[in-house]
């Protein structure tokens, strides 16, 4: 097996391009921002604070991948708690909640995580959608307030299923046995990861540049439906061009692309419509110029079970 220690030597080509267009861009604001640094642009000011956190991330993510499934395992046992915590935070302000989102925190999470470890996939699958359904009611009732009950139970199996059960597919992934694609199941999460992450980016770019009536002007500002049908068709194009390091053909790859950007658009604009409910614009301050880490990962809480099902069902032994 051709690795580079942990890493196929197609992630390994993968990285070294994210980080090639990452240096071309920064070089490119640079010159930017000192051209008109006379007239300070706030819009440039942002983009490289944007362009600065994803140099960051990008790291991470080779960091994680590097040491296998236990790395990218542990990077989303702390993705989960962080936007664990951003959603109970933003929902929560009741003491008699206390003990149910403890369990959240404290036996959902590790527990879920500790299933995709051990690869065990009906406890996995089942822990959260249905033991945590029935569970998390029942500690909730035992604090013997009624008040607003089927809505903070909702919202408590809503913050769940977002941050632990939907982000936990993810290194799932890595449980899946793919004939003649053996030890390569990490490029299945860089293939997700690049296509949904690159197509939220494009998404935002598409809206600065091309402007356009945004297709929701009260809550989902700065996403027109002309900037999301381009930002679709080059996301597309890349996953059809990445589809060489993972087991799909050229136009599988392009339908499932496909089908991830509209599941991240919606992720995104699902997690839009619960933020404005919130009243607020953004889950956190955590990530520079991103907002919260569920800001940063709605698009793969929407993608990735989808995608880890299409691959189980259609790839798999």
């Amino acid at each position: 097996m051709n690795t580079l220690h942990h890493l196929p030597v197609q992630a390994g080509f993968v990285f070294i391009s994210i980080f090639a267009g990452l240096t071309v861009i920064s070089l490119l604001t640079h010159f930017i921002a000192h051209r008109y640094e006379m007239q300070p642009n706030a819009a440039v000011r942002e983009f490289q604070t944007r362009i600065s956190s994803w140099w960051v991330m990008t790291i991470v993510l080779l960091l994680a991948f590097w040491f296998g499934e236990i790395g990218a395992t542990l990077l989303f046992v702390a993705v989960s708690f962080a936007a664990l915590r951003e959603f109970m935070t933003l929902a929560y302000r009741r003491r008699s909640d206390h003990n149910v989102i403890a369990a959240c925190f404290y036996i959902l999470l590790p527990l879920q995580y500790y299933f995709v470890l051990t690869d065990w996939y009906g406890m996995f699958s089942a822990l959260i959608p249905v033991y945590a359904f029935l569970g998390l009611p029942i500690i909730a009732s035992l604090s013997g307030d009624t008040g607003n009950f089927i809505e903070r139970a909702a919202k408590i199996q809503w913050g769940a299923m977002l941050s632990i059960f939907s982000l936990s597919h993810v290194p799932a992934l890595l449980m899946l046995s793919i004939p003649g694609f053996e030890d390569r199941n990490i490029l299945l999460l860089i293939f997700m990861i690049a296509v949904v992450q690159v197509h939220d980016v494009l998404q935002y770019l598409c809206g600065r540049i091309l402007g356009g009536r945004s297709i929701f002007p009260d809550w989902f500002t700065h996403k027109s439906l002309r900037s999301v049908i381009v930002a679709w068709i080059l996301s597309v194009a890349l996953a059809a061009a990445l589809s060489f390091i993972t087991p799909f053909s050229v136009w599988q790859g392009t339908v499932i692309g496909a089908l991830l950007c509209t599941l991240g658009f919606c992720g995104n604009m699902v997690m839009a419509a619960i933020k404005r409910s919130f009243g607020i614009e953004t889950w956190s301050r955590l990530i520079r110029g991103h907002g919260g880490m569920l800001d940063r990962v709605d698009s793969i809480c929407f993608a990735a079970p989808i995608f880890f099902h299409i691959v189980r069902y259609y790839w798999t032994q």
